[in-house]
């Protein structure tokens, strides 16, 4: 016989739940009614990014091709195209021929550790390893194709291998932490 005093102690049984989700939809529907003294907004957020993460596609947070600061590779690195890269609060910046077909990318971290003369043309700092990536690809592929190439920077194609937008790691670790 246990002492009173420490009955306490025993191991109890759990209650069953009074209620258990039986789909993902009947569990994100208990995750809206949660109260937020219990479950804060952008801990509802986070749980809600973080279960639909299979499902969603590259094109759900890629930056359109709208968005893009493109430089042509023959334009020269004077102190207008610099402006113009650091105002656009980008990273990477694509490289395009005449064509206009994308050759490589710049990225500002070289851009800054190298002493730019007025005459250096574009194409004299691209590095040509260029990521893709199919908008309808999922996150999980992404991710995938990050730990494969060791890129941060992936540009986007649509089904007709067109360009569509970017992609980031910032963007998939900001929609993970939002």
């Amino acid at each position: 016989m246990l002492d009173p005093k420490l009955e306490k102690y025993r191991e109890r049984k759990k209650p069953e739940p009074k209620y258990a989700p039986k789909t993902l939809e009947e569990f994100i529907d208990v995750l809206r009614r949660t109260p937020r003294s219990v479950l804060s907004s952008e801990d509802r957020d986070r749980i809600a990014a973080v279960m639909s993460f299979d499902e969603r596609k590259v094109e759900n947070l890629m930056a359109p091709k709208s968005k893009i600061v493109f430089v042509k590779d023959k334009e020269v690195l004077g102190p207008l195209v610099l402006d113009k890269l650091y105002k656009s609060g980008f990273k990477n910046f694509p490289v395009v021929n005449s064509k206009e077909k994308v050759i490589g990318v710049i990225h500002t971290e070289a851009l800054n550790m190298l002493e730019i003369k007025k005459t250096d043309r574009a194409e004299k700092y691209v590095d040509k390893k260029v990521n893709y990536l199919h908008a309808e690809d999922s996150l999980k592929f992404a991710v995938e194709e990050i730990e494969r190439t060791n890129s941060y920077y992936f540009f986007v194609l649509d089904r007709n291998e067109d360009l569509v937008g970017f992609f980031t790691v910032q963007m998939l670790l900001d929609y993970l932490t939002r």
